[in-house]
Formats: C-alpha cells, structure tokens, sequence
C-alpha cells in the first residue's frame, strides 16, 4: 500500500510540473515508442503484465489528454479577454450610434414623404376642381359658339331676305313710276 501511496505523490507531482512547463504536442518518435512499448507489454501474455500494460495505456492516455488540454488552456491564456471585450464593446456601440443614426434618417424621410403625400392630396382637389370649372368653362364657350353660329346663319338669311326685299322694293317702285307716267 505504501508503494501505491507513493506512486500517487510522484503522479501528482509529475502533473504539476507538466502543466508548470510549455506544453508540447508529443513528437512522432515518442508516439512510436510509446506504441511499441505497449504492443511489448501487451505481449507478455501473463495476466498481471496484460493489467499492468492496460494500466500504463491508461495513464499514458490521461497525460496526453491532460498535455493537450494544458496546451489549449496555454493558448487560451494568450488572449487578453479584457481587450477582446473592450473592443467588441467599443464596436457594438459604434454599431448602436449607426443604428441610430439610420433610424432618425429613415423617420425624416418617412416625415418628408408624409408631407409631399398630403400635398399632392391637397392639390389633387383643387386640380379635380379646377378641372371641373375649365369644363364648365369649355362646355359654355362651346355654346356661346354653338348659339353664334345659328344666329350667323339667321343674320345671313336676314341679310339674303333684306336685299331681296330691296330688289322687289326698286321693282315696285319702277313699275309704279312706269304707271305713273
């Protein structure tokens, strides 16, 4: 048990001094000696040389684990979490003041396009109106010509009965001045 007891103490400290240190991916030599070392353990055939091997599969495979998750941990700590937050900050706020900025821009045109709308409706009746009278206009001039043109026509055949009545009139008075004599 004593043994065990210390091979615990020298686990633990070989953990710290793993994570102490840089970590380093494991070589391609030292995955290949690590592999023949088991496939030579596994080879043993006795029973306590297979547990022993398993359970030195095992360790080695949690010190792996734990160098890569130490490696990303080390990596993770080369970031300045403060800076990249600050930065995102700097840039959300930035993004809210463009925000802004379009929302009060697209409520002043909403206002500009409101009022040229009400504009137009507001000249639309009185061009309907206006309309409407230049018709009434029209449509009264049209008989104004309308009524000229027939008393054109009446005043042409006044003026043809008048110089009719004349011609009879000179006839009548020749004849009369012809009896006369």
């Amino acid at each position: 048990m004593s043994s065990l007891h210390g091979r615990g103490k020298d686990l633990t400290r070989s953990r710290t001094a793993q994570s102490d240190s840089p970590p380093a991916s494991p070589s391609p030599t030292a995955k290949t000696l690590r592999h023949e070392r088991l496939s030579r353990l596994e080879s043993g055939g006795s029973d306590a040389s297979t547990e022993r091997a398993s359970a030195r599969a095992r360790r080695e495979a949690r010190e792996a684990r734990l160098a890569t998750l130490s490696s990303r941990v080390e990596e993770d700590g080369g970031r300045d979490y403060k800076k990249l937050y600050e930065s995102a900050l700097t840039e959300n706020q930035k993004l809210k003041t463009k925000l802004q900025e379009a929302q009060l821009e697209l409520a002043d045109v909403k206002s500009k396009l409101e009022k040229m709308a009400q504009q137009k409706q507001d000249k639309t009746p009185d061009r309907s109106s206006a309309l409407e009278t230049e018709k009434r206009e029209r449509r009264a001039l049209e008989r104004k010509m309308s009524e000229m043109e027939e008393e054109m026509k009446v005043l042409t055949e006044l003026k043809s009965d008048n110089q009719r009545l004349k011609d009879e009139n000179g006839a009548l008075i020749r004849v009369i001045s012809k009896l006369s004599k």
